[in-house]
Order: structure tokens, then sequence, then C-alpha cells
């Protein structure tokens, strides 16, 4: 049996014990670890079924109740690991597509991955509006299915060329999290936009946003959890006329999601369009060996404290 994984000094309130006081048989019986998880992120409802996935010839474990409770734990208890484990990185990886594009390649959505270097003008820009209330929407692709998302980042584009160095800011900014219903083909070509493509699980509050030439950024009233990995940012209304034109655009020059990716140890099946999912652990991969290389992670037991404000 995997050596099992204690979370500390954590008391649970309606719980007499704290987790150091209860036996192996009690953690494993009562599913703490899963609940943990759910604790500090509800997302994790969305599970219905989890798998451990064995090297071949070896056995994949019985299906009694028991050996269903062994079983969570297993996935459960390392799933809490990683979900404790602060991190700092962003997680967005690919462009997927725009709601829609002024001039493509030139101002495509991927000149968002990336700030400008200040040598050229690198930017999405959306086409032109006379209904300033026109919103735009912005999809992309995060480094793993499973990414725990704490804030994200946009910063509106300032057109330095134009007379008055206008900034094509948004009024607002909304964020979903998701998935897509079908398998992604992103390429070099433009990619048409139909929000029916994904499921989106997650939406956050309205930010406003200031018509400022600055990364503005949003933190999200709690880490989310993303499962299916993909983000889409609604960038709703709009501030700027071009003096060409008259019409009203948004431009955008860069957008960041600051968070942390799972261990590929994790992975996810998408059960329809329904938000729910099998969640896969794969044991042969060393998540240990992931956090001390990319996220510095401190042994667990010092994480959960009985102060630890997500059990609050």
């Amino acid at each position: 049996m995997t050596p099992l994984i204690l979370f500390g000094r954590v008391r649970f309130r309606g719980l007499g014990a704290s987790l150091g006081e209860l036996d192996f048989t009690s953690v494993i019986g009562n599913g703490l670890c899963k609940m943990l998880c759910l604790r500090k992120c509800p997302e994790v409802a969305s599970f219905v079924r989890v798998v451990v996935v064995e090297p071949r010839g070896t056995g994949v474990g019985g299906s009694g109740e028991w050996d269903c409770l062994e079983r969570e734990h297993r996935v459960y208890a390392p799933l809490g690991r990683e979900l404790i484990t602060s991190g700092g990185e962003s997680c967005i990886t690919e462009a997927v597509c725009a709601s829609s594009t002024d001039h493509y390649p030139d101002e495509s959505v991927n000149n968002t991955l990336e700030p400008s270097d200040g040598h050229g003008a690198s930017y999405w820009s959306s086409k032109g509006a006379t209904d300033p209330s026109a919103s735009e929407t912005l999809i992309y692709k995060l480094a793993s299915q499973l990414c725990l998302v704490t804030e994200l980042h946009v910063h509106p584009f300032q057109a330095y060329f134009q007379f008055g160095f206008p900034i094509y800011s948004p009024m607002a900014v909304r964020f979903h999290m998701g998935y897509s219903k079908d398998p992604l083909e992103i390429d070099n070509e433009e990619t048409e936009y139909h929000d029916e493509m994904f499921v989106w699980t997650y939406s956050s509050p309205e930010f406003p946003m200031a018509q400022e030439n600055l990364l503005q950024k949003f933190k999200l009233p709690k880490p989310i959890l993303c499962i299916g990995g993909i983000l889409k940012v609604e960038l709703l209304g709009r501030l700027q006329t071009q003096e060409t034109d008259g019409l009203y655009y948004t431009c955008i020059d860069h957008v960041q999601a600051i968070g942390l990716p799972l261990s590929p140890a994790f992975d996810v099946e998408m059960i329809g369009d329904t938000g729910k999912c099998t969640l896969k652990y794969n044991p042969s991969v060393d998540i240990s060996e992931t956090e001390s290389s990319s996220h510095g992670a401190g042994p667990l037991i010092d994480a959960y404290d009985s102060d630890n404000e997500y059990l609050n």
C-alpha cells in the first residue's frame, strides 16, 4: 500500500480529533484527504470517479467499498499536497482564438502571449464597432489540464504610432475557465470562435479596467482549480475610438494567468458537457521530484496547520 501522507495538526469543525491523533484506518475510512481537497478547492467535486494508472501486469485493486476508499486516498493525498503548494508562474502556453481580429496575422491574439519588447508594436486588435458596449473574447490554453489559478493580468495596448497615443482598453474584464468539448487543433491559421465549442465551469466577478498603459492585476476571490485547461478572457465594453474611422476598438498587449500547473501525474477525462470528469493518477510519475524542481514545495506536514486559512 502506498505510504500515507498526513496533513499535520489540522482540526476539522465538528470532529473531536486532529489528523495527527487519528489512525490510518480512520484517515482512509472517513475520506479525510478528499475532504481537505474539497475544502481547499470546491471544484474537486467535479471528480465523479478516480482512477489509478497502474503499470502493465500490476493489479488494479478490488471493487469493494474499502478498496474504493483506499484508491481514493491514494489519489487525494498527493492531490492535497499539490493544492497547498504555492506557485506564481504564468500558466498560459498557447492562444486558441479571438472573437474578432482586425488585421490578421499582424494583430493576432498570438501577440498577447509575450509582452511587447519596446522595439515594435505587438498586440491583438478587435474589429471596429459603432457600439461602445460591444464585447470581445480571447481564448487561451493553459500549461496543464489541471491548473490552480490565483490571479489574472491584462495589459491594454497604447498606440504610440497614433495621434494622442490612445489606449484601447476595455471598460471591464471577466474570466472564465473550463474545457473544450472536442480536441483542439491549434495552428497558425485564424480560428473562428464559437462559445458552444467550450464548457465553462467557473466565471469570475467583473473587474473594472483603467485606461492606462500598464499590466493590470486581478486577484481572484480564492484560488480556482481550472479543470480542462482552457481560459476565456471576456473584454467588456470599449472606451477608445480610432480617429481615422470613428469606430471603437479594444487592443491588448499581454495576458497572464498566474498560478500553478499541477503535476503531470494527474490528468482528467471530461464526461461530455456535464462539467464532470474522471481524475486519473499515475503514481509512476515522481511528484516530489516535479515539485522540488519547479515549485519548491515544503513538506506537507508543515503546510497544513490548525490555523490554515483555507480550512476556515
